[in-house]
């Protein structure tokens, strides 16, 4: 199965997870689970998806917090034997994930920009002035330079990113198939272009799990993708 392809589970609960995963069966390998379901059953779901069903799974979470605590949650998590966990790129907060995901097979992936922010946005939260794209590819350089094993990013800025020295994954949000609504993601481009940009895997939500045949629709973004 082709694994560049994340869907989102942004259902309500777990239920509703497993029920999209059964329906999507084999058309996809590889599931993100966020922090909205996490009081909805989401780790219960990420363990039966991995054990049960084979799937890899890519833990969203965005773990912001003083070392010690991003320590310890990180070491809490990585027992759930999850492929992908997300922690904010600042890196201090990626210099400890690491620490607890030492002994593991878990890889750390730092948050650099959220893919539904613009310039505005950044702007009202005081971060500092400068390029949206500039910004967030220097986020990136960072977090590669504190160990982590890859970056959340637009597809966008995963061209630059790619070029990095010593760049490893780009894991690209905001990638809506042709013709799909923006939602609330504001920097957004078609799964092809994103692969073909330096993405080694896309993260779908809507566009899959509020079709009309979820499993055509994954499939339909696969046929997208260029050949490995």
């Amino acid at each position: 199965m082709d694994d560049r392809l994340i869907v989102a589970l942004d259902v309500p609960d777990a239920l509703s997870g497993l029920t999209l995963a059964t329906t999507l069966g084999d058309a996809v390998s590889f599931y993100k689970i966020g922090l909205g379901m996490l009081t909805g059953g989401g780790l219960s779901l990420a363990n039966e998806l991995k054990h049960d069903h084979g799937k890899r799974i890519f833990l969203d979470m965005k773990l912001f917090d003083i070392g010690a605590t991003v320590e310890a949650a990180v070491r809490g998590l990585a027992r759930f034997d999850i492929d992908f966990l997300t922690v904010h790129g600042d890196p201090h907060v990626v210099r400890a994930a690491k620490q607890g995901a030492a002994g593991s097979n878990l890889k750390i992936l730092a948050v650099t920009i959220l893919t539904s922010l613009d310039r505005a946005d950044l702007d009202a939260a005081l971060i500092r002035e400068g390029d949206l794209h500039d910004l967030t590819v220097e986020r990136a350089a960072r977090a590669f330079e504190a160990g982590a094993d890859g970056i959340i990013a637009s597809p966008r800025e995963a061209q630059a990113i790619r070029a990095l020295p010593g760049a490893r994954l780009i894991v690209t949000p905001g990638v809506r198939p042709a013709g799909a609504a923006a939602g609330d993601q504001k920097r957004v481009e078609t799964p092809a272009a994103a692969i073909t940009a330096g993405a080694d895997h896309i993260v779908v939500g809507r566009p899959v799990w509020q079709a009309a045949d979820p499993r055509a629709a994954a499939r339909a973004i696969l046929d997208e993708l260029p050949a490995r």
